[in-house]
């Protein structure tokens, strides 16, 4: 068993055939890493441009890359084709810091290729994921590749970061921190049919009340202050991805305005409440006293 940590910087750029933005990949970084987690080897190649014509500002100012180095780069396709072969026959297990870079790595390839796979992805894993399941992230956000590193106290300056190649190294350092005694994740997923089907979905906030995935019994409010169950003031609306209402606190004679978002993803539905206190309003009178 070997282990692949992969990191893709991207450009986003309007695609004609596509009718519509893609981000175009410019760059692979990777470490290969042996069953020990030792490196073996590493893996980097700027990307042809064959969408986009230019970099984004905000891209040139985070990679340092300009529209020189990605004019004369590699061609998609040579570039991955050596890729495949750099990771060889062996069994392989392929990690990224979230699941943003397979897919765009899936994107590029059905845009360029024409095809629905990735050719070298057998079995893979989000790391993020496994290191938010370790570390007890709160649920709903995700945890950077430099808050991670400092989490471990690992020094962040020792790479060159939003480079390929630099952030594939950062993430393998931590991939060595918490993977003790070589034991697998339960993250790590064959790449079959289901995984692509979950790859491809496109999570959707719920807008509509009544929609059976919405919890009914999580809308209410139960007081921050002396726990007493809240009284609803206000029927919900929807309004910027939440379902919003007022409550008020009998003991405490607090109002709340409270929002619940439901998120629909593949396999789950994300709950997600947001609660702020409604400040009394304060008339002429008592400002003059």
């Amino acid at each position: 068993m070997q282990y692949i940590v992969l990191d893709l910087e991207w450009n986003n750029t309007y695609a004609k055939k596509a009718n519509g933005f893609i981000n175009e990949i410019i760059e692979i970084g990777a470490v290969k890493l042996d069953s020990e987690l030792d490196t073996v080897d590493t893996f980097s190649c700027i990307i042809r441009s064959q969408i986009g014509k230019k970099l984004r500002g905000s891209v040139k100012r985070l990679t340092h890359l300009t529209n020189d180095d990605i004019n004369s780069g590699m061609p998609f396709t040579k570039a991955f084709s050596m890729f495949r072969k750099w990771i060889g026959s062996e069994e392989t297990v392929i990690f990224t810091w979230g699941d943003g870079d397979v897919r765009v790595l899936l994107e590029n390839f059905q845009y360029l290729n024409g095809i629905k796979v990735i050719p070298f992805l057998d079995k893979y894993c989000d790391l993020q994921k496994v290191f938010q399941r370790l570390y007890s992230c709160p649920k709903g956000q995700q945890t950077g590749l430099l808050t991670a590193a400092q989490m471990l106290d690992i020094d962040p300056e020792m790479y060159i970061h939003h480079r390929a190649l630099g952030d594939s190294m950062l993430t393998a350092d931590i991939l060595k921190k918490i993977m003790p005694g070589n034991e697998p994740f339960p993250e790590i997923s064959g790449c079959g049919e289901d995984f692509y089907s979950k790859l491809v979905f496109k999570a959707k906030v719920i807008r509509n009340i009544d929609n059976p995935l919405v919890d009914k019994k999580r809308m209410c409010h139960v007081c921050e202050t002396c726990g007493t169950a809240c009284n609803q003031l206000t029927a919900w609306k929807f309004h910027c991805q939440f379902f919003r209402a007022n409550f008020h606190c009998p003991e405490c004679d607090l109002d709340y305005t409270v929002g619940v978002r439901f998120k629909k993803h593949f396999d789950h539905v994300e709950f997600r409440k947001i609660v702020s206190v409604i400040e009394p309003s304060i008339s002429a009178e008592e400002e003059s006293e």
